[in-house]
């Protein structure tokens, strides 16, 4: 009995390590940042909301056994459309809809590559990111100043507009102290929590990571589940950047989203998912998120020189891959073990 319960607090451990991880990190913030407040939690949860928002649609393709590293080039595309979007209709609603549409083209394009020509995800991915970046840019060069703010090289939202300050409010705002953006952060992941363990397509999505042949002999449309997670991770990344340019009030296409897709690799893989497919949870990607940004607070709370800061954040995602890759390797090596010990001491009494 006392086995059994055990190995289900150690199961249970294992499943929300991230939980665990995220608090460690947390106590280390506090611990160099000389004390905890109210306001430095929000912080913490308002710079989470972007990568937080793009990493469940990272999750959403990694659990297929995918990937896509497009989205911090998508991030700037999409969010600097939609700034001329905005200059020229000077409507928030309109622009929220394009920036989603716009984001679920381009997933859609991403999504047909992989799931129905089955190209390699992570070669697709690798020219959209190229692409997506230069249009952008090329894109800021050649249109009427108007469009984007009277600038040179930057989309910036037009401050003469009447719903600017609206829309800054709404970026920048607070409800009852918790960020707006942070507060759609939890409701988008709430979201896709559920569909992930409590829908149909969610288990299928589990099911096409875990065994893309076992999942079609199941009948299961693994082309379609393929394709509409691309589809889902650019409508992610459409709500992304409509909170981005809310917050921000601009994009730059040259530095908008930089690396965002390593990061939100990171979120993903900090929250327990796996890179092989098939497993993990995705509130884990929330934690994932939050941890990743309060690691980059430490890193300025310690005063590091900034060009360190990736060096350390590609060091700690190298350590987290490799715990996933050998510690289910250890696992079975100490299992083989005692198997092999309790096989010799049995033969040993015969």
């Amino acid at each position: 009995m006392g086995k059994l319960k055990g190995s289900k607090i150690t199961k249970g451990i294992s499943q929300y390590s991230f939980i665990l991880v995220f608090f460690v990190i947390f106590i280390i913030y506090v611990i160099t940042s000389n004390g905890l407040t109210w306001s430095g939690m929000m912080n913490v949860l308002r710079h989470s909301a972007v990568i937080g928002v793009i990493g469940i649609g990272m999750g959403l393709v990694c659990l297929t056994g995918a990937i896509d590293l497009s989205v911090g080039s998508m991030l700037a595309l999409v969010s600097g459309f939609s700034v001329m979007v905005f200059n020229a209709t000077g409507n928030i609603l309109v622009t929220l809809l394009f920036a989603i549409l716009f984001g679920a083209v381009l997933g859609l394009l991403n999504g047909v590559l992989v799931g129905v020509a089955k190209m390699p995800s992570f070669i697709v991915t690798l020219a959209t990111m190229l692409i997506f970046r230069s249009l952008a840019q090329y894109v800021c060069q050649r249109v009427p100043k108007d469009l984007i703010g009277g600038g040179s090289s930057v989309y910036r939202m037009d401050s003469s507009i009447d719903a600017y300050s609206s829309f800054y409010s709404f970026g920048n705002g607070t409800l009852a102290t918790i960020p707006i953006v942070g507060i759609l952060l939890i409701v988008f992941t709430a979201l896709f929590v559920f569909v992930a363990n409590n829908t149909k397509y969610g288990k299928k999505i589990y099911a096409v990571g875990s065994n893309e042949k076992a999942a079609h002999m199941a009948g299961i449309n693994v082309s379609m589940i393929q394709t509409s997670v691309f589809v889902l991770t650019g409508i992610l990344v459409g709500m992304a950047a409509f909170l981005w340019i809310g917050m921000n009030a601009s994009s730059d296409p040259a530095t908008t989203g930089n690396s965002y897709e390593m990061y939100a690799i990171a979120a993903v893989v900090l929250g327990g998912i796996s890179m092989a497919g098939g497993k993990g949870r995705v509130i884990g990607i929330l934690f994932g998120a939050m941890s990743y940004t309060v690691i980059d607070k430490i890193i300025v709370a310690l005063k590091m020189d900034s060009l360190i800061n990736d060096t350390i954040k590609g060091t700690i995602l190298i350590i987290v891959i490799l715990i996933q890759v050998a510690g289910p390797q250890i696992k079975a090596f100490i299992n083989s073990r005692r198997l092999a010990h309790v096989n010799k001491a049995g033969s040993t009494k015969e």
